[in-house]
């Protein structure tokens, strides 16, 4: 307007049109808003970091680690351990406790292969331990001295938003606040109880574990009753089955494993049981009750119920996101039942400079996953760009003896999405290398596209899987077709021969089928 109240015009590309007084009045606001008012601060604002990382999991850290390596200033913030979940209470502990008790039992079957072993062969639990917790410690340490090499500072507290660019982070009562431009959510995720009648306030004292309590038990239970027949559950079922512990494991889907290929679960099922696992699949723990001696547990499956009585009940399901009490909702972060919402596969959260990763998506609850989530999302960060992560290629292991190995479609999800299968198939049993190393449970089966022949799937069970899919998810990556596997040489004599045999039989002519 100019001073006498009528409106000044300036040229247009249109008709000249008078600015009426509300519409001034808005322009009058927006004028007056200044830059700090912005949710977001100018990018240009001095930092204490570029980017702090909130959780040193199998995300956390190596996110940092690459933040660093593309030259951001880091801060990664634990509440705990380094390594999270995965180091401290899960992949590495466990898989330890397998080793030894695999160990044990080459032992024990050693007069197979001509192996005389004299005298008692068994356990000694306080070495057992002594060996995980090492393992343990000395993984910590490797990543505590990756941060010292890559200039990553450590804050160990919990950390709590102030606003999208500031933390306080408390430790025993002292508080610091941190700012950063971009920050990276990697907390994880704990296990979770269920409701279970009976079992309410019941806890380790009182010999209901979690798989937390599991990897640190304090004693081999005469029986246990392990509730969920996933990785978790069937990995422990193997491991105190195996130290002498009679166990019931107790699924209440159709087959174990029940996120891979029904007829790995199926077979699984039977392996573990010819073992002396008891396995109740289509079954729910209805209740339980205290004894004397442990706990009496109430099983429905189908109409029947049973009644098991077990020293120890180890509940080997749930987990949740570690969200509470970190205010990302007052900030802008938006949450779901399951953790940290994301705007889509580029990671980024719905604060565009916080990203999430890992277990607290709720996504896929695999720690490759979350190392590698982590490269993209810092990546993206760092560089400003937007690439978006491909989850079509993600291995998923289970390390129970037989092992279990998988990526890709399963024969029912490529059937469900419209895709005409060729399926192959081939055992372990026939090989030469099987046979040497007296390792011939299992199959390897291949799930393909029937028309082009593409890969959409490969599935295994038996000893040295969880190595061996490495090179299917190289074939899911690249799209391989069945034509360029079954061109490409495996050496002989090896279990992945096995591969070579299940693509061939998929494409029609397996040599040794």
């Amino acid at each position: 307007m100019s001073t006498d109240g009528h409106a000044s015009h300036s040229p247009t590309f249109g008709p000249t049109v008078a600015l009426s007084p509300s519409i001034e009045s808005l322009i009058k606001q927006i004028s007056e808003i200044s830059i700090q008012e912005l949710a977001f601060p100018m990018a240009n604002e001095k930092f204490d970091a570029d980017i702090i990382v909130i959780g040193a999991g199998p995300g956390g850290y190596v996110g940092a680690i690459r933040a660093a390596q593309l030259g951001a200033k880091v801060i990664c913030i634990e509440k705990e351990y380094l390594g999270g979940t995965c180091l401290n209470w899960g992949c590495i502990p466990s898989k330890a406790m397998i080793a030894s008790v695999e160990r044990l039992q080459h032992v024990q079957h050693a007069d197979q292969l001509g192996v005389i072993v004299k005298g008692d062969v068994s356990i000694d639990f306080e070495k057992f331990g002594a060996r995980r917790d090492k393992i343990v410690q000395t993984q910590r340490g490797g990543i505590g001295s990756l941060f010292k090499k890559n200039g990553i500072r450590h804050v160990e507290g919990f950390a709590r938003f102030i606003d999208a660019h500031t933390i306080e982070v408390e430790k025993d009562g002292k508080k610091e606040r941190l700012t950063a431009k971009n920050f990276l959510l990697a907390m994880g995720s704990s296990v979770i109880r269920l409701n279970i009648p009976g079992l309410e306030k019941a806890g380790r004292e009182q010999n209901v574990w979690t798989s937390d309590d599991a990897v640190t038990a304090p004693f081999v239970p005469e029986s246990m009753l392990v509730l969920g027949g996933g990785a978790v559950g069937v990995e422990f079922s193997y491991v105190f089955n195996g130290l002498g512990t009679k166990v019931t494991c107790v699924e209440m889907m159709p087959n174990l494993i029940p996120m891979m290929d029904t007829d790995l679960g199926t077979e699984l099922g039977k392996l573990l049981g010819r073992q002396g696992i008891k396995v109740m699949t289509g079954a729910t723990l209805e209740k339980c009750a205290k004894t004397k001696k442990g706990w009496k547990c109430t099983v429905k499956r189908g109409v029947e119920t049973e009644e098991i009585e077990v020293q120890v009940i180890l509940l080997g399901v749930g987990r949740k996101a570690n969200t509470e009490g970190m205010d990302l909702e007052k900030i802008g972060v938006k949450l779901h039942k399951r953790g940290v919402e994301l705007m889509d596969d580029t990671l980024m959260t719905h604060v565009p400079n916080i990203y999430a990763i890992g277990d607290v998506t709720g996504r896929i609850q695999l720690a490759h996953v979350a190392s590698a989530e982590a490269i993209c999302a810092v990546t993206n960060m760092v560089k400003g760009t937007s690439k978006k992560f491909d989850y079509k290629a993600v291995p998923n292991c289970v390390y129970t003896v037989p092992e279990v190995a998988s990526v890709g479609m399963t024969q029912s999800e490529a059937e469900t999405a419209g895709y005409e299968v060729t399926i192959g198939k081939f055992a372990f049993r026939p090989l030469g290398k099987a046979m040497a190393i007296a390792e011939q449970d299992g199959f390897v089966k291949v799930v393909a596209e029937k028309k082009y022949g593409e890969v959409l799937g490969v599935h295994m069970i038996g000893a040295h899987v969880t190595d061996m899919i490495a090179a299917a998810v190289v074939a899911l990556k690249l799209e391989a077709t069945l034509d360029y596997m079954c061109d490409t040489i495996h050496a002989h004599p090896t279990m992945a021969e096995a591969m070579l045999e299940a693509y061939e039989d998929a494409a029609g002519h397996a040599i040794h089928k």
